[in-house]
């Protein structure tokens, strides 16, 4: 399977602004979130980018990704009818093809020397189905991800089978249907805000878009849920960690993350025990 697209979804109206804010990358650069999430998608070999996003967006969006600005297809989600109907407006874009993708709100910095696009990229393409990134999460945090249960996918470390998928679940509603074996207690594998889907995923959304209606609000959970019941679907996941930008300090961790990521890496590390030492004055 090869995959060539990639969505990124930035319509979301409390997230909308979070994509144009400028960061240091890890090259010392200073950019925006937006570009640095479409540099982690050349940089694993996507050739095609559609950003999904508010009506009246496109041009500053456009501007925001610098360079690649010139190479970026936008789609406009006219009702915020959620996350799942926002991947769906791209469905002409996506057409008949798998494709990575990727939110607006989340940057990602990679453990080892693949980008962790490239890490799921290239396991979606050797498994030739549905793959969502997952990263083992405290339960205090699932109010803010979706989860998945399931067991491994044979031998290999890191890859599991979903047998079941719940948007936002309750600690109790995770204990009942999500534990996976070799979890530490407490933890559960949630949403990475990274996918590479396939056309068969497009459709399933279809078929909810057009169940809501114009009033109803359709996830991307339900629809790999249903999925899940029918095909197999693998989670996986990567050596490395996400930042979601739109929570409380998530900018200021993230810029951290970038920082001791990249080339200043002792510089930053030296500023901060100097502030440490000053008590943070």
């Amino acid at each position: 399977m090869e995959i060539k697209k990639a969505v990124i979804t930035a319509a979301g109206p409390s997230q909308r602004s979070l994509p144009l804010q400028t960061l240091v990358d890890r090259d010392g650069k200073s950019k925006s979130a937006l570009a640095i999430i479409v540099d982690e998608s050349l940089q694993s070999g996507i050739e095609e980018i559609c950003v999904v996003v508010n009506p009246g967006d496109r041009e500053a969006y456009r501007a925001a990704a610098g360079p690649h600005g010139k190479r970026l297809s936008f789609v406009e989600q006219t009702q915020p009818l959620g996350y799942g109907h926002a991947v769906w407006c791209a469905k002409e874009f996506t057409g008949a093809s798998p494709f990575l993708l990727l939110v607006g709100d989340h940057l990602y910095i990679s453990h080892g020397a693949k980008r962790c696009a490239q890490q799921l990229v290239e396991t979606a393409a050797v498994e030739a189905c549905t793959v969502s990134a997952v990263q083992a999460t405290r339960e205090n945090k699932l109010p803010h991800y979706g989860a998945v249960g399931g067991r491994l996918a044979g031998a290999r470390q890191g890859l599991y089978l979903v047998s079941d998928v719940v948007e936002k679940p309750t600690p109790t509603v995770a204990e009942q249907s999500l534990i996976v074996p070799g979890l530490r207690a407490g933890h559960y594998l949630c949403f990475f805000g990274m996918h590479v889907l396939t056309p068969r995923v497009m459709a399933l959304l279809g078929e909810e878009v057009a169940a809501a209606g114009d009033k109803g609000r359709v996830q991307l959970s339900a629809a790999l849920a249903r999925l899940a019941e029918h095909e197999r679907y693998l989670a996986c996941e990567l050596q490395g960690g996400r930042f979601d930008i739109g929570v409380k300090y998530g900018l200021l961790t993230a810029q951290l993350a970038l920082a001791l990521a990249g080339e200043d890496r002792d510089e930053v590390l030296s500023g901060l025990v100097e502030l440490l030492a000053r008590g943070g004055k």
